[in-house]
């Protein structure tokens, strides 16, 4: 996502970028949803992995945790799945 996220943003998607939840850029306190997905689209292969998954366990302290990991080989983006607990 080329666009720096707001909350509206990821409402609309579902979607937030690991670069946002590295950045702390939003605050998902306000998020209305129950699940939420995680996209990790910097770096290739395993890195894109490794990305996902720490943005997944950043989030663990603030309530949600890590249902799956799906790359999709078409797209090159790797997203982490998470619930909120």
């Amino acid at each position: 996502m080329a666009t720096r996220e707001t909350l509206e943003h990821v409402v609309r998607t579902r979607t937030l970028t690991a670069d946002a939840v590295f950045g702390n850029h939003v605050d998902l306190r306000a998020y209305p949803y129950r699940l939420l997905s995680i996209l990790s689209h910097r770096g290739i292969g395993a890195e894109q992995v490794t990305r996902a998954v720490a943005a997944a366990e950043a989030l663990e302290s603030l309530g949600w945790e890590l249902v799956t990991v799906s790359e999709f080989a078409s797209s090159r983006m790797v997203y982490a799945i998470m619930r909120r607990r």
